[in-house]
């Protein structure tokens, strides 16, 4: 059943303290630390506005979460191929079945994960390093676009070969290299050369060759489709040949052969694929002002009135790009939306940069607020009783994109339960509401997306865990399994690499002292990026 998975398509208040309490509430012994006599019990974070009387947080219990990661690290192992180090894009959920495909994104997403294992006393360091060195080795010798460096799409775990057919069902590929998940494996591959030095040389030479500019569309290239001021990043590019008539055109951003390009760009900051933006500006080789060109959200006007509901803010300009600053309002907050509504995009590039802390006035006031926005939906809007929506394995299909409609910029959804119970506000006096105050069904909550919140509410978080545990019994021998439908109890049985290593990367951070952040975020990574992303104020906050 899992092997015709795909991978995923993507997309204070605690404004004073979230972050900083994140980090602290929950601590771990280092692997080469002696172990404590009892597991540290995480100090009782402050009840948060929208906490219902029937969730009343759970005092934090490490050893818990501890084992948690535990189990989710078993699975990874389970999905990776022990003669190539290359995990499987996802894995039945009794650890028996792989998918016979593996991506770039999961690949990286197992390599981090080894460093949280070891920064958490799962594997030792010398196993970490046997196994971060074999899955590059495997690499090195795994065939990619050598102009740019990138990798592309499919590749059978197996043998580290790229893929021409599917696996199963034999439908063609054409391979395609992706910005963002060249950006994930980018993002791993810098963890590594900084977090294992027995794997470091290997690492670096396999980052440095990546050439991010390749994606980048400054939008100078006569007769091709603009771009808006500042540039933006491509979806990626065929090399080869190309199965997308009309969507694609030739040429190249570097001094290579041409190849052909997407139309589509990636144009909004509540993105994961800002992490593609962050590896250009910090290598170089992506002028900063292409973090300005990207749509906080869609202007205000009744022309664009087709976007989710009317957002509140006002221009400013940065690096001389002008920047509507607009928010969406929702439960008397503004907040950036991004394009479905998603945890994950909101909150993946931020296990790696520090986002709310170098940016105090823009991400460390969304961040909390985006989390705040996903626990009050799931608690008190659409009363599921639990919370956490993401892109995730579909309990009664493959996989589906959920996420709180009213978040995203997209008007037909994510959605929040099983239905697709849509929200729409309409847009001031442009357009009439349809649906203001829905009635929501089944809705689907996705572990991953918990386990990212507890960055900002580690009790909040911990609290929805432990009930998705214990009361929905979406957990086996591998942790959390993908996702669980709340109202009928339908469970989505199996596992997915990179929401198994977004749990990793969540965890090392909050558990592991911001392991994943401390080895991407060196000081020559801070001097480039911090400035950029700090100079900003969004408009989100209390309305």
């Amino acid at each position: 059943m899992t092997s015709t998975l795909p991978v995923p398509t993507r997309r204070q208040v605690l404004l004073g303290g979230a972050a900083g309490a994140a980090a602290t509430v929950l601590t771990a012994q280092p692997a080469h630390a002696a172990a404590p006599s009892a597991p540290p019990v995480a100090r009782s974070a402050p009840m948060t506005p929208g906490m219902s009387r029937a969730t009343t947080p759970y005092a934090v219990d490490a050893a818990r979460v501890r084992g948690w990661a535990a189990d989710t690290w078993h699975s990874l192992v389970r999905m990776t191929d022990e003669r190539t180090g290359l995990p499987a894009d996802n894995i039945t959920g009794d650890l028996g079945t792989r998918s016979g495909y593996t991506s770039p994104t999961n690949i990286g997403g197992y390599l981090w994960s080894a460093v949280v294992a070891r920064e958490l006393g799962l594997i030792t360091p010398g196993e970490c390093q046997r196994r971060v060195l074999q899955t590059l080795r495997t690499l090195s010798t795994m065939e990619h676009h050598e102009p740019s460096g990138m990798f592309a799409n499919w590749y059978d775990e197996s043998t580290g070969a790229m893929l021409r057919k599917f696996p199963g069902s034999g439908d063609p590929i054409a391979p395609f290299m992706s910005s963002v998940d060249n950006g994930w494996l980018g993002a791993a591959l810098h963890v590594v050369r900084n977090a294992v030095p027995g794997a470091s040389r290997l690492a670096d030479q396999l980052f440095s060759r990546m050439r991010w500019d390749a994606f980048y569309n400054p939008g100078d290239q006569p007769g091709h489709p603009g771009v808006r001021p500042g540039g933006l990043i491509h979806g990626g590019f065929f090399p080869w040949e190309h199965d997308r008539p009309g969507g694609v055109y030739r040429g190249t951003h570097i001094d290579a052969p041409d190849v052909w390009l997407t139309n589509h760009h990636y144009d909004t900051t509540v993105s994961e694929t800002r992490i593609t933006t962050y590896l250009g500006i910090i290598t170089g080789q992506v002028p900063a002002k292409q973090y300005f060109a990207m749509w906080r959200t869609f202007p205000a006007s009744c022309d664009w009135s087709w976007h989710e509901m009317q957002p509140v803010g006002e221009s400013r300009t940065y690096l001389g790009i002008e920047v509507f600053e607009g928010a969406y309002t929702y439960r008397g907050m503004h907040i950036v939306p991004g394009w479905g509504g998603s945890m994950f995009e909101e909150l993946m590039p931020d296990v790696f940069v520090p986002e709310a802390s170098w940016a105090p006035r823009s991400w460390g006031v969304n961040h909390p607020l985006h989390v705040r926005a996903q626990r009050e939906h799931g608690l008190a809007e659409a009363d599921y009783g639990y919370w956490g929506f993401s892109p995730a394995s579909d309990p009664f299909a493959s996989y589906r994109e959920y996420g709180v409609d009213a978040l995203g910029l997209n008007p037909d959804g994510y959605f929040s339960d099983r239905e697709k119970t849509g929200y729409d506000a309409g847009f001031g006096e442009c357009r009439e509401a349809k649906n203001a105050a829905p009635t929501f069904g089944d809705g689907v909550v996705t572990p991953h997306a918990a386990f990212l919140a507890m960055m900002y509410e580690p009790q909040q978080a911990y609290t929805n865990l432990v009930r998705i545990e214990k009361e929905l019994g979406a957990y086996g021998d591998g942790g959390f399994f993908d996702a669980v439908a709340v109202r009928s109890g339908t469970v989505a049985r199996r596992y997915l690499s990179l929401d198994q290593a977004m749990i990793m990367g969540a965890l090392g951070n909050v558990l592991g002292d911001n392991v994943i952040r401390r080895a991407f975020a060196t000081r020559d990574v801070e001097r480039r990026l911090r400035p950029v992303i700090g100079m900003e104020e969004f408009g989100a906050g209390v309305a």
